[in-house]
Parts: C-alpha cells; sequence; structure tokens
C-alpha cells in the first residue's frame, strides 16, 4: 500500500477540551468518522489526507500562524488574544453548548458595590483573556491590574475585585451569584489557515472543501425536509402555507390528479406547519433530517 505523500497531508488542529465533542459531532455530520479518542492527542479520520491534532483552542492559532499546523478551528477570542497572523477561512456558528456566539464578560459578586466598569479603578482583575481585557480597560482609560487566572475563575471573584470570564448561556455566573457588568467580547468559532498552507494549492482546496462541509452540515442542524403529495385542486391552499421565501421542488406523479411538493424549511416551524398542510388536503407528508444543505 502507498504511503500518502507528506506534502499531501494537510495537518489539521482539532480543538482539544471542552470544544472537542461538539467538533467531532460536527465532522461527523460533515460525513467524517474523526475518533472521539479522550487519551490521544492524534485522532484519527477516514481521510488519509488529514492529519488530526488535537490541541487546546487556546494555542491553536499561535501553532497555525507558526506553521506546526496548517488549519485548525480555534474561537476569535483566542486569534484576537494571541495577535495571530493567520488566513480567516470561515465563521463555524457551533460552541460546546448551543449555536450562539460565547461572550466574555466582565463580573463581580451579586454582593459587590460596584455598578459599572469605571468602579473598579485601582483594583484586580483575574481572567485567562488578559491581553483583550487589558484592551478594554485601557480602551476606557481605566487603571485596574489584570492578572492571569488558571480556570476556575468564577471562584476568584470574591478574592478579586472582578472577573473577565466566558459564558455562553450565564447559568454558571448566576450558578456562582455573580452578575454581569459588560461584554468585553463576542466569540464565534473560526476555522483558520497558515498562510503558507494557503498557498499551497493542494491544501487550500483541502481546507476549502473542509470549510463547505462543516458549514453545510452547521446549516442543516436548524432545517429539515419535507415532501408531501396533494391535489391539484388543492395546490394554491398548500403553497399559501409554505414560507413565501422558499421555492419547493413540483413534480409530477403517475396519478395526474396529484403533484409532489418537496421543501427545506426551519424546524422550528415544522411542528405549527404539518398539521396546517394536513387541513389543506396535502397527504403523504414526510419529514426528514438533513446532513448537509449547501447554498
Amino acid at each position: 500500500m502507498m504511503k500518502t505523500k507528506q506534502e499531501n497531508v494537510l495537518k489539521l488542529g482539532i480543538p482539544a477540551g471542552s470544544l472537542q465533542k461538539a467538533t467531532n459531532a460536527l465532522f461527523a455530520r460533515a460525513g467524517f468518522d474523526l475518533s472521539d479518542s479522550k487519551r490521544s492527542y492524534l485522532p484519527a479520520i477516514d481521510d488519509a489526507e488529514i492529519q488530526p491534532i488535537c490541541l487546546r483552542a487556546q494555542e491553536m492559532g499561535r501553532y497555525v500562524g507558526d506553521g506546526v499546523l496548517d488549519a485548525g478551528i480555534t474561537g476569535y477570542d483566542w486569534i484576537t488574544e494571541n495577535d495571530c497572523d493567520v488566513i480567516e477561512v470561515c465563521e463555524l456558528a457551533y460552541s460546546k453548548a448551543t449555536s450562539n456566539p460565547a461572550r466574555w464578560v466582565l463580573a463581580v459578586p451579586n454582593e459587590s458595590d460596584v455598578q459599572k466598569p469605571e468602579d473598579l479603578a485601582g483594583g484586580i482583575v483575574a481572567t485567562e483573556l488578559v491581553g483583550v481585557a487589558k484592551k478594554y480597560f485601557a480602551e476606557k482609560n481605566i487603571d485596574v491590574k489584570v492578572e492571569f487566572s488558571w480556570g476556575a475563575t468564577e471562584v476568584k471573584a470574591r478574592l478579586v475585585d472582578a472577573i473577565v470570564e466566558l459564558t455562553e448561556t450565564g447559568s454558571s455566573l448566576r450558578a456562582n451569584n455573580l452578575r454581569i457588568l459588560d461584554t468585553i467580547i463576542v466569540s464565534t468559532t473560526r476555522l483558520i489557515a497558515n498562510k503558507d498552507a494557503w498557498q499551497n494549492d493542494f491544501k487550500r482546496e483541502k481546507i476549502e472543501n473542509i470549510s463547505i462541509l462543516l458549514q453545510a452540515a452547521i446549516e442543516a442542524r436548524s432545517k429539515v425536509g419535507l415532501k408531501m403529495n396533494v391535489k391539484k385542486t388543492d395546490l394554491d391552499a398548500v403553497l399559501k402555507i409554505l414560507p413565501a421565501e422558499k421555492s419547493p421542488t413540483v413534480s409530477s406523479l403517475a396519478d395526474a390528479d396529484y403533484i409532489a411538493i418537496d421543501v427545506i424549511i426551519e424546524d422550528k416551524i415544522e411542528r405549527a406547519l404539518v398539521p396546517a398542510l394536513k387541513r389543506a388536503g396535502a397527504s403523504g407528508i414526510i419529514t426528514y433530517p438533513l446532513n448537509k444543505v449547501i447554498h
């Protein structure tokens, strides 16, 4: 069996830790079989032209920028924090808990007298995102000391004056009786590429292919396919119920009195739409999940 030439292998950084499970699930929807090994930093993938390497998202941008990796997945927050010189290929709207952007927020204990960022002047703020936090306070001309926190930052909120912490839903902050003063930065997941790798025809095409498939998998998460049969006499009534911005596929059936309709809709409207279609005359209604939607 011939080995794949090294120059025809894309070294792809997969974020380890809290984002890893969601990333593996996304790759599965995109058509890749990426192993979920918690013990190995070199997971397997069913593509001989990709060499996945698990690294913390905090480090990803530096390794991609330095050319240790050809491409990787990390957050906009860590790209900004490390001032990474990379190509941002695309935004990937997914995270460890939701599809919403993550926020780094300035927070204090509920019992704190601090009501606004300016009240922290002369105080100490703990965070992992030191560079971004320093820039935030400098732009507001607030003199504070920003200290690096090695995690469990919520616990330190009562040891220092405030913290800057990552949140998606705010549940952890509420559980620790903390309140938000301001949002420091909003972050989404990004696929990034090394500048030299981007100039390599093979690697650029491979990165672009991954980008297309991952974005298509994300797009499909919020949609379902919908098929139905409709009498020609009921067609206008059915089409009026379907979302106006959608253009359904209409095709003939063996029974000349009926036609088939196929359309993709947002899954959040499926529950209300299906009974209405039934009442309008549709039959043989089928809804089905989608793996990828490519525009």
